[in-house]
């Protein structure tokens, strides 16, 4: 009996496809709709390691390994924290009401 060939899989990583602006805004603005909060700093994370993770830690002035932790899933950031890492990332809030 001939040997079966073992397929191997791949985790899937959203981060691979946010490789522009638009992707990024429409990542964030799903993650937003969730209303989630771990899920938005898991989204935050996700974003931060497909722009470069070390690049933006630097930018916030956190370590790259503390901005691992606070922005996964397990993750509870301060809103201030929130801001730093949007700042880093080259975003912005922007409120509008839903009336």
């Amino acid at each position: 009996m001939p040997k079966k060939k073992k397929t191997g899989t791949t985790p899937f990583d959203s981060a691979v496809y946010l490789d522009s602006r638009e992707a990024v805004n429409a990542y964030m603005e799903e993650a937003l709709a969730t209303g989630d909060p771990s899920f938005i700093a898991q989204a935050l994370g996700t974003i931060a390691r497909a722009q470069g993770m070390a690049s933006i830690a630097k930018k916030a002035g956190l370590s790259r390994e503390s901005l691992y932790k606070t922005l996964s899933r397990e993750g509870n950031p301060e809103f201030g924290t929130v801001l730093r890492v949007m700042h880093a990332l080259g975003m912005e809030f922007s409120v509008s009401t839903s009336r």
